[in-house]
């Protein structure tokens, strides 16, 4: 049993880097790992330095979803303590969304169980070509409980469907064309394209970015004439920015000076 912490973090450039730092499991989830996600992401949530979060897996896997021997203890407990610890993943995908900033995972190897469902949660998705991504908790009795609330709003209803109750494992490529990796990236360059990336993103204005994330998923609540007043909204927040101020000012002078 290793001592060591089960996620690690940097900041460079604007980009928080968290690794899931469990590579002998498969960076599998247990408490203590998504205990120390869902703190970390409040603590990146709270830091202006921050512009994007990726999320990374130690090793040749993203993640292989649950801690399989950590889940078999707990469901010897009582209902109140499971509901207490799958609450624990609950919140941990709430923070993903509620996060002002983009998150990013970056996935190499397999992405499966939990771990689909942890990077489906990511706002974006970046691919290695080999990866693998996978529902298949239905072959063992279990579900993809939490993932299906956002699955089912990132994919049509018979994918998610079929997604889950086949619990067959995707490559890269059709995951991309479901929608749920934004990019796959080929082996030489994934590192350089995936950096490149987080980069280019970290570069745009962070509160019209804030504003474009909170406005996309407050639609899911909303009813047409609703999401167009949300809309309205958040254009005045945005063009009342000093960000937007300066933005179109600066666009202003570039196209005065062109002949």
């Amino acid at each position: 049993m290793t001592g060591r912490a089960p996620l690690k973090e940097s900041l460079s450039g604007g980009i928080a880097t968290l690794t899931l730092d469990r590579p002998e499991k498969r960076n599998a989830l247990n408490a203590a790992l998504i205990e120390a996600l869902t703190r970390a992401l409040e603590r990146t949530a709270e830091d202006p330095s921050v512009r994007v979060v990726a999320i990374r897996g130690a090793g040749s896997d993203f993640c292989s979803g649950a801690d399989l021997e950590e889940l078999e203890r707990m469901s010897a407990l009582s209902e109140e303590e499971n509901l207490a610890d799958a609450r624990r993943l609950g919140r941990l995908f709430i923070s993903l969304r509620r996060h002002p900033r983009p998150v990013v995972a970056v996935v190499r190897g397999r992405a499966l169980a939990g771990g689909a469902g942890l990077a489906t949660a990511c706002d974006l998705a970046l691919a290695h070509e080999d990866a693998q991504l996978g529902y298949p908790e239905v072959q063992l009795g279990f579900v993809p409980a939490m993932a299906m609330t956002i699955l089912r709003r990132k994919v049509p209803e018979a994918v998610a469907f079929e997604l889950a109750v086949r619990g067959e494992r995707i490559g890269a490529a059709e995951g991309e064309r479901l929608g749920l990796f934004s990019r796959v990236l080929g082996d030489a360059e994934f590192d350089a394209e995936a950096n490149s990336y987080l980069a280019e993103l970290a570069s745009r204005p962070p509160s019209a970015v804030a504003i474009c994330k909170r406005l996309l998923y407050e639609l899911d609540d909303l009813g047409f004439e609703d999401g167009i007043e949300g809309g309205v909204r958040a254009n005045v927040q945005a063009r009342m920015s000093e960000e937007c101020r300066d933005g179109v000012k600066r666009f202003l002078e570039r196209s005065r000076k062109r002949p």
